[in-house]
């Protein structure tokens, strides 16, 4: 029997790197076109957050509690948990995220940041999520139809979630308790994403601890208005 210091994290991988990037081949070819539509809600929200406007801001909650619903359903228990048992939890989580995010769309409390850098950071991890990071795939040597798309999985859901909450403020104790959760979960999500990336040998992990820092880093990020 193998010392137990010899395994390394892979050994502990439930599935090939190829399987579980396959998964997202065949979650895109059944969904499609729903990418463009997905992109196309994204950029609007990017609109909206340029606007500054708190309605736009909510609108944008909404938006997302929509894509954490659906990445929970359609991926996360549909597709991941044949391949990985502890899924089935994560797609509880991402509906707990989802129902907050949906509370947070009717919250009047919910503002704008007032800090420009934080609202510059925020928007540069949304366009990330909608722009780049479906890149990501070809970029290291995966075919297109393998992309992760905004909406539809769960790595640029994430950041994309990063990206509004670092633009929102609240003007209650409330508010400010639930986008603190809000803000908690989309980071959790993160680092498991880049635990498992970083145990496949993926260098994509580094992107989601650099979602992470630029989050984590923006000035107030921590700290809501009341």
């Amino acid at each position: 029997m193998s010392e137990w210091w010899t395994y390394r994290p892979a050994d502990f991988l439930m599935f090939a790197p190829g399987t579980y990037w396959r998964l997202f081949e065949l979650h895109n070819q059944a969904l499609w076109p729903a990418q463009v539509l997905a992109v196309l809600v994204g950029l609007a929200i990017v609109a909206g957050l340029c606007r500054g406007q708190a309605g736009a801001l909510r609108g944008a909650a909404l938006a997302l509690a929509l894509g954490w619903a659906f990445v929970a359903w359609t991926f996360l228990w549909q597709r991941y948990a044949a391949i990985n048992w502890a899924a089935i939890g994560v797609a509880w989580g991402f509906g707990v995220q989802a129902i907050g995010l949906l509370v947070l769309s009717t919250r009047p409390s919910l503002l704008m940041a007032a800090e420009p850098r934080r609202r510059l950071a925020g928007l540069g991890l949304v366009l990330w999520s909608l722009l780049a990071h479906p890149v990501l795939a070809p970029a290291l040597g995966r075919p297109w139809a393998q992309a992760e798309v905004f909406g539809l999985a769960p790595d640029p859901t994430a950041i994309a979630t990063l990206g509004v909450l670092l633009c929102a403020d609240a003007a209650t104790r409330a508010t400010r308790v639930l986008l603190g959760a809000l803000r908690a979960g989309a980071l959790a999500w993160c680092a498991m994403s880049a635990a498992t990336l970083g145990t496949m040998g993926s260098a994509q992990g580094w992107v989601m601890l650099a979602a992470m820092v630029v989050a984590i880093l923006a000035p107030g990020f921590t700290r809501a208005r009341v």
